[in-house]
């Protein structure tokens, strides 16, 4: 049960980093790729880890696991933050079709 348990998280994490991929290919211009790297990768890092814990549940397996997922999930967010102002500032041409912008006043 416990091999299922580990094959079911590593197979969806694996499919939700091969969703990541695809959005980083067909999305139109980089703030919405980063959105889709960002956030379906994070989630895909940790059902693998999950998966990792689970099939191997040593105390240093599961202390690496939990730090690197708290590390992913502390420090994407931060990281995706960064490169869209930046991108912002630099002027990067937006997709078209974009209703709003709430950084264009500033």
């Amino acid at each position: 049960m416990i091999e299922w348990i580990a094959f079911i998280a590593l197979i969806l994490g694996a499919l939700f980093v091969l969703v990541s991929a695809i959005g980083l290919l067909r999305l139109p211009d980089l703030f919405m790729r980063m959105h889709a790297t960002t956030k379906t990768t994070s989630l895909g890092i940790t059902l693998m880890l999950i998966g990792v814990i689970v099939a191997f549940p040593t105390w240093t397996v599961v202390l690496k696991g939990l730090l690197i997922i708290a590390f992913t999930f502390l420090t994407t967010p931060l990281g995706a933050h960064m490169i869209s102002k930046a991108g912002h500032l630099l002027g990067i041409k937006k997709w078209d079709r974009y209703v709003r912008d709430d950084l264009s006043e500033r």
